[in-house]
């Protein structure tokens, strides 16, 4: 799974129209136009799957930009904090290795979810991780717990947040 089917199924699960998206895009740092944003989300029909059977689309984003895109949509859903001023974050070149980490942790922030919820939001798929399991996705890498997140828990997870949001 790409950052562009990431994307994709979390503007699936949380409703998110084009307009938010190109908010939460700047809001964390990467202004995107309307039609960058549509290539974004287009897959390529000519070769639909790449060598590692993953979709092909018009323009690929990196971990860095998900990851920015991923600050935006914190600060579209809950603002900026008060007590500190709002400023230019400097872009770290570092690497992101476990974007599905990072992804789960922003989007539970964004949110304002609970452990209990995110145990929901799996349940909807006939998923049971353990609270500690959870845990242990949501820490820091390096951590003695930390657990990476794989691809199959996060395609699980926005299709749960889906059917958790449709219902509520």
């Amino acid at each position: 799974m790409n950052n562009n089917d990431r994307l994709l199924r979390l503007r699936y699960a949380i409703d998110l129209k084009d307009t938010d998206m190109i908010k939460a895009f700047e809001l964390g740092g990467v202004p995107v136009t309307k039609e960058e944003m549509r290539a974004i989300l287009t897959k390529v029909h000519d070769k639909h799957e790449d060598n590692k059977g993953n979709n092909v689309y018009e323009k690929a984003i990196n971990n860095q930009v998900f990851d920015a895109f991923l600050n935006g949509l914190i600060l579209l859903a809950r603002g900026p904090q008060k007590d500190k001023p709002v400023e230019e974050k400097s872009q770290k070149s570092k690497e992101i290795k476990h974007i599905n980490n990072v992804m789960l942790k922003k989007v539970k922030i964004a949110l304002s979810m609970t452990t209990e919820d995110i145990l929901a939001i799996f349940a909807e798929v006939a998923l049971y991780p353990s609270k500690g399991e959870i845990g242990a996705f949501l820490r820091k890498e390096g951590q003695r717990n930390f657990k990476p997140c794989g691809d199959k828990y996060m395609r699980n997870f926005l299709k749960g947040l889906g059917i958790y949001n449709r219902k509520v």
